[in-house]
């Protein structure tokens, strides 16, 4: 019985219903149920029954909006526990009903899709996380107006080519339920990619990152860092489950080894305290999609364990970074400094964030990056073909390090801090400490986090030096987060100072400029075309309807241009009558006409 009532149990429905609640409640009461629905969404994902639940159909198609194995656990899981703080930092920042009410809708579109069986239902909270994300930005106001206006032309595009890839699957299998092989190759598999690609920050489609994270108040970069991207990269491996099964895989993972390099390359570069950690998701997911696109058992084991380990840290390095900003009002890392005497609760949950995305061991990143490293070296699991994935994701971990070290150093300790500024509230220090002692937990009790991980159950591996199952503290590994860790070390003394001279823009931000150009200049040649063909339909009609009342007239004037013909010039009695039908319309009922008419003449061709 027990279990009946959880698999009734609909975690986005509860999130959802504390949203509205949040806006109706006294502010500490909505909070607090905010807080609880995501703790109720944490303990369903812990202890629902395995399967699909409240299937049935919709417009004739069979859905199964909830679907629970150990891959939707495992988000669900990290997706519930994030929230739960998020809240608590959200009211303990001063963040107001309405944002918090719009995340917490967000959040529950981002559940939504995590928990979801198929597509269809896929597409519908796909569709919802976009939009309510940019409310998120836009509530802001300011230069998040124009940000989050960027993000939703980004995120509409995305949703546009995953919404094709569904359909054109549709036709090809039949049914919108996930399968063991994923979405259908060819054309289904590249639109899902190209779709996906935005959402999990391909590059060239990534600039949404940089762009819109550091604009909104600092407690909805916490929402924001998380949920769009980490379930994207999970719904990427729904579309790419098995190792081998598309001919895009070894794309999809070359791809996340340069995500992972050209995301720490840049936040290298950042000023931007948030658009550093902004990059920095670019450069983490990274990795979670080469492991998605190598598809091994230990590759899907590390990018599920990465993902989760991702929602841990990421979000409690945008708080930590948050409450500099909330106590100092400055966003230039360069302009701070000595920080960890006057905050040392911000300084501890910054160090555990950073220690843990940086793969220091002891920390939950050193564990589920190491799976990555394996399943992409030659040596171990990987193949041959992934030799310089391998050495791509080397070359992210040392940016990751050096990023690291500099926003620390830069924040924290360099210098003497100028400003006498409080520290963390207690609502931010419960959240940061409960964040960062998850990713300690997993660090140190690794077995955990590995009884989590999918598909890596009663599996044993074998490693060039004779060790088998699963050990990420063998010596091996040991020794390349040491060396990972010294080549950084010696590369921030020898870089610091030219790399704090450098401001150099990402290439790739030409997208907007150039999108604005091309906008603008195809409206206008859209524009001027209606307005010259308006002007020549309209002539050709008013000439049509005078020659039909003044038919003498016309012929005269006809006449009259034939040479060698004297035509005797006739006035017309009563002035010619005038054109009475009126011939002009707006550009939209132009456009919903043709549809209709267009729509009409597509049903006759097709009966």
């Amino acid at each position: 019985m027990e279990l009946d009532i959880l698999a009734m149990a609909y975690p986005p429905l509860i999130v959802f219903t504390a949203a509205l609640l949040v806006l109706v409640l006294p502010r500490l009461a909505g909070f607090a149920v905010g807080a609880l629905s995501l703790a109720a969404v944490l303990a369903i994902s812990l202890v629902a029954p395995e399967g699909q639940h409240l299937a049935g159909t919709f417009l004739g198609f069979d859905v199964v909006p909830y679907y629970v194995d150990d891959f939707s656990r495992m988000v669900g899981l990290g997706l519930g526990f994030l929230g739960v703080c998020s809240v608590i930092y959200a009211y303990s920042s001063e963040a107001s009903q309405t944002l918090v009410a719009f995340a917490l809708v967000y959040v529950a579109s981002s559940i939504g899709a995590a928990f979801a069986g198929d597509w269809l239902v896929l597409l519908f909270m796909w569709e919802l996380m976009a939009v309510t994300s940019t409310l998120v930005v836009w509530h802001y106001g300011g230069e998040a107006v124009r940000a989050g206006f960027r993000y939703a032309i980004f995120h509409g595009t995305g949703g546009v080519l995953v919404m094709m890839a569904v359909a054109v699957h549709y036709v090809e299998v039949g049914t919108f339920i996930y399968s063991d092989t994923g979405i259908a190759s060819g054309i289904p598999a590249l639109l899902a990619v190209l779709g996906m690609g935005v959402n999990v920050a391909f590059i060239g489609f990534h600039t949404w990152l940089p762009d819109t994270y550091p604009r909104p108040h600092f407690a909805a970069s916490v929402f924001l860092s998380v949920y769009t991207t980490k379930t994207s990269a999970f719904v990427l491996y729904r579309a790419f489950p098995v190792e081998g099964t598309h001919e895009l895989s070894i794309y999809v993972a070359y791809m996340g080894g340069l995500m992972a390099v050209y995301g720490a390359t840049f936040a290298l570069l950042q000023h931007d305290m948030r658009a550093l950690l902004s990059y920095h998701i670019q450069a983490q997911l990274g990795y979670i999609v080469a492991a998605i696109g190598i598809g091994s058992n230990l590759a899907v084991a590390g990018a599920m364990s990465h993902l989760f380990n991702n929602i841990l840290f990421k979000s409690l390095l945008f708080m930590a970074v948050g409450v500099v900003i909330y106590r100092t009002g400055e966003e230039d890392l360069y302009k701070l400094g000595g920080l960890w005497r006057e905050m040392p609760l911000t300084a501890i949950g910054f160090g555990l964030g950073a220690l843990s995305i940086t793969a220091i061991p002891g920390f939950n990143g050193y564990v589920s990056k190491g799976m990555i490293f394996d399943a992409a070296n030659p040596s171990y699991y990987g193949q041959p073909e992934y030799q310089a994935l391998y050495w791509l994701l080397w070359l992210g971990a040392i940016g990751t390090l050096l990023s690291f070290i500099k926003l620390g150093y830069y924040v924290f300790f360099h210098g003497e801090s100028d400003i006498d500024v409080a520290d963390a509230k207690p609502g931010q220090t419960i959240a940061m400490l409960g964040l960062g002692g998850a990713c300690l937990l997993f660090g140190v009790w690794w077995q955990g986090l590995a009884d989590l991980a999918p598909t890596i159950h009663g599996l044993e591996f074998e490693y060039s030096g004779g060790e088998s199952h699963l050990h990420p503290y063998s010596l091996s590994h040991l020794e390349t987060a040491g060396i990972l860790t010294g080549v950084a070390a010696v590369m921030f003394v020898v870089v610091r100072k030219p790399l704090s001279k450098l401001d150099l823009g990402d290439p790739a931000m030409v997208v907007y400029p150039a999108t604005y150009a091309v906008s603008r200049w195809t409206m206008l040649a859209v524009t001027e075309t209606y307005a010259a063909v308006d002007a020549a339909v309209v002539g050709f009609v008013t000439r049509c309807y005078w020659i039909g009342n003044n038919p003498v007239l016309a012929v005269d004037a006809a006449a009259r241009r034939l040479p060698m013909v004297d035509v005797e010039e006739r006035r017309q009695t009563d002035g010619g009558r005038p054109s009475t039908i009126h011939l002009r319309t707006s550009i939209g009922t132009t456009v919903l006409l043709l549809t209709i008419l267009l729509t009409v003449v597509l049903w006759l061709l097709l009966k």
